[in-house]
């Protein structure tokens, strides 16, 4: 794990702009850092690492060819790395490697059979800045499903990129401005999804995509070279056709296969434990594969509702696991607030980024890689939303669309819609498709979209895919949240605060094969009424006893609406919310959003819109320095 980062065609003081961007980054890679700057100066690369494999100096990066005529920066792991060094070795690609580096691996592969042949052979994580002297261009790639993420855009007339948004923000002359096309988005999901970032002109490489830069130009081109999407048609054609406890030898057998590669390191490995039956999953064939005791790492908070850390030791004791917890306070927990808008560089409000963070934290005191268990409810049908838009689908989509919008608009226009429990059904009953419908099921207040004063324009894929693309209502469901869910939320809050103590996560779950297996299981091997992940609880229960999981989940969150009540931080947000400084700001609504907060301190009505406008805010003064 670490930073990458690049200027190309930059007018100014390269090494200092890319010493800059390095800096921005030491958490990313506290290990070491190196640069690398072209003889025509058209070319600097920046590096950051955290040393996981080859912990010399031989796996430095900028890292250059056998032949010289490549440079690369990279950032993760390729987990099949010895099964591709071993081909270049047979076909005579390459005769000797200096190191055991997968980085090595990785600048050969892609010199020796290009870049989509390359990246089609590798099973990892990745951001990789590449740069093809001859040819005179920089591809730019990111692995199949966005665990590791990659920036890029212009400033002031240079293409720039980064493994961190915060780096390309230090850059001299950098005057971007804030991208208001996408505040609607990010105000009704809590996140800004790909390709777009906070600032215009500078995007998120997609994930499974590949962009090539002709450096002389400055032009590019971006291409798919894996697609979530047609993994997921593909797996639907072609259904698994064995028994469920045949499909449940199989996925043991993939998760096993994925556990074991990415149990290799030259650091101390370990996992997160909570209760739950993903992560409870990874630890049980970690702990399986392992003939010692696997490190397994949790933390409890005090308030029974939101704790799982008993349980989690339960789970421990059971498999047998070296386990360590740590119960932290409200202190603790708030203390990690003023950290955030530095740590995500771009507005991100999962209030679930502060436990992420200090599990995070007292990890890294003990090992230098965690694997987690992500993926498991988007793969295996486990969110209970699933279950509600299938249902009410199952009722609704009976009644012709051109039916259900003109009696959804005349609801929603009528004194009805006063009454919110009128207002959700008549939104809801304009929904185009179960897809739409998993959009619309968190916009049904309509104070979401009157927060920003621009009114957003930017598609993405929640409004451009074509409804229906999946012809099974929670694999639609499902395909969406692969798609804008799990990458934009989910991944980035593990990366960011992971990253933010230099900690390396693996997600055995998103490996290659096992997504594209799981897209082949038919519906009923995932879910039995509200009870999803059934193939996923078949592995898991040959290792930990059925009643020991079969609990309520409590999910990874904290009291967010009951703390802002408390004295400190509401004195934050009331000063972030002040309505003469949003009104000079320029940017939200100063009515919606006083209407929004009053709604929740005078009569008990906490959106969770409050939490992102308070991220959006907090990230606004600390990046324009608002007084």
């Amino acid at each position: 794990m670490c930073g990458i980062a690049g200027l190309i065609k930059f007018k100014g003081d390269k090494r200092a702009n890319i010493e800059k961007m390095n800096e921005r980054m030491l958490h990313r890679g506290p290990d070491d850092g190196g640069i690398y700057i072209s003889d025509n100066g058209d070319v600097a690369l920046g590096h950051r690492r955290l040393s996981i494999l080859d912990l010399s100096k031989k796996g430095a990066q900028p890292f250059v060819s056998a032949t010289g005529d490549s440079i690369m920066v990279y950032n993760g792991e390729i987990y099949n790395s010895g099964e591709i060094k071993d081909k270049l070795r047979s076909e005579g690609k390459v005769k000797e490697f200096k190191s055991t580096s997968d980085t090595e691996v990785l600048i050969e592969a892609i010199e020796s059979y290009g870049i989509e042949k390359a990246l089609s052979m590798c099973k990892g994580m990745f951001g990789i800045g590449f740069y093809d002297k001859k040819a005179g261009t920089i591809t730019l790639a990111r692995d199949r499903v966005g665990e590791k993420p990659l920036y890029y855009g212009t400033v002031n007339g240079a293409f720039v990129f980064a493994s961190d948004l915060g780096c390309i923000r230090v850059i001299d002359g950098f005057d971007n401005k804030i991208n208001t096309d996408i505040l609607d988005i990010y105000f009704t999901e809590g996140y800004i999804p790909a390709p777009y970032s906070i600032y215009e002109g500078i995007n998120k490489l997609e994930a499974g995509t590949y962009l090539t830069l002709d450096v002389n130009t400055l032009k590019y081109e971006v291409h798919t070279y894996w697609s979530m999407m047609e993994a997921a048609k593909r797996g639907q054609s072609n259904i698994f056709t064995g028994s469920r406890q045949e499909a449940a030898e199989e996925l043991e057998r993939l998760l096993k296969e994925s556990i074991k590669g990415q149990m290799v390191a030259d650091v101390p490995v370990g996992a997160f434990l909570s209760a739950g039956i993903d992560s409870s999953t990874i630890v049980a064939l970690m702990q399986d594969l392992d003939p010692g005791k696997v490190k397994t790492f949790t933390i409890g908070m005090n308030d029974p509702k939101y704790n799982e850390a008993e349980y989690a030791k339960e789970i421990a004791r059971h498999l047998g696991t070296e386990h360590t917890e740590l119960y932290i306070t409200e202190d603790d927990a708030k203390a990690v607030i003023p950290k955030l808008s530095k740590m995500f560089a771009e507005p991100f409000a999962d209030s679930s980024q502060i436990p992420t963070y200090l599990v995070s934290k007292m990890t890294r005191d003990h090992v230098t890689v965690s694997l987690s268990g992500d993926g498991g409810d988007e793969l295996f049908c486990g969110y209970t939303s699933y279950e509600s838009i299938s249902r009410i689908w199952g009722k609704m989509g009976k009644v012709p669309y051109g039916l259900r919008k003109p009696a959804s608009s005349l609801i929603l226009h009528s004194p009805l819609a006063n009454k919110e429990i009128y207002r959700i059904k008549a939104t809801l009953l304009g929904a185009k498709g179960p897809r739409d419908l998993h959009r619309i099921e968190h916009e049904t207040d309509p104070l979401t979209k009157r927060i920003a004063l621009k009114k957003g324009t930017a598609p993405y894929k929640y409004t451009t895919l074509p409804n229906d693309f999946m012809e099974e209502v929670n694999h639609e469901a499902m395909l969406m949240d692969m798609l804008v869910y799990h990458p934009d939320d989910i991944l980035v809050k593990v990366d960011r605060t992971a990253m933010a103590v230099s900690l390396e996560t693996r997600v055995p779950m998103l490996d290659r094969d096992l997504v594209e297996f799981a897209w082949t299981l038919p519906v009923e091997y995932l879910r039995e009424g509200k009870v999803g992940k059934q193939v996923l609880r078949d592995v898991l229960y040959k290792y930990v006893p059925r009643e020991m999981m079969e609990r309520p989940k409590k999910g990874f969150s904290i009291p967010i609406s009951k703390w802002l009540m408390d004295k400190d931080l509401r004195d934050w947000a009331e000063g972030l919310l002040n309505k003469d400084k949003i009104a000079a700001q320029g940017i939200l609504d100063p009515d919606v959003v006083e209407k929004i907060w009053t709604d929740f301190t005078e009569r008990g009505i906490y959106r969770i819109q409050i939490w992102y406008i308070l991220m959006f805010q907090m990230w606004y003064e600390d990046e324009y320095k608002w007084a």
